[in-house]
């Protein structure tokens, strides 16, 4: 049974920095793809960020490229988004999700919300200004 946990949300002003941390079981994590969405209110779910099995392809949507990091520690089941640069706009739930095998897709930054199979609960980042 695949169970995802997210941590780390908390409220932080604008410029600071957050990072979440999202443990996992149930799956292999070599061959599993990961991923970050987050959800504002009143607003669709959206692709933050989302990494390869292996950790060495990720994708970011271009509203957070160049503030956050996509990683992950295989060996620890986790998987990381370091927040830097934090705006309001970044305020959200955050949610990680899982894709174990089998799949098929074209490439990483054209996987969807409906792709990943497994999510977590979700944690709140509130950024003030």
């Amino acid at each position: 049974q695949v169970h995802l946990m997210e941590s780390g949300g908390d409220s932080v002003q604008a410029g600071g920095s957050l990072t979440l941390s999202c443990a996992a079981s149930g799956f292999t994590a070599s061959r599993t793809h990961r991923g970050w969405f987050r959800q504002a209110p009143g607003k669709k779910r959206e692709r933050v960020a989302n990494i390869s099995p292996s950790g060495e392809n990720k994708s970011y949507v271009e509203s957070v490229q160049g503030r956050f990091t996509i990683s992950r520690d295989n060996a620890k089941m986790t998987m990381y988004l370091q927040m830097n640069s934090l705006k309001p706009d970044d305020t959200a739930t955050y949610y990680c999700a899982a894709r174990p095998p089998p799949y098929s897709y074209s490439s990483l930054s054209a996987l969807t919300e409906e792709w990943f199979l497994y999510w977590g609960q979700g944690t709140q980042v509130t950024v003030s200004s």
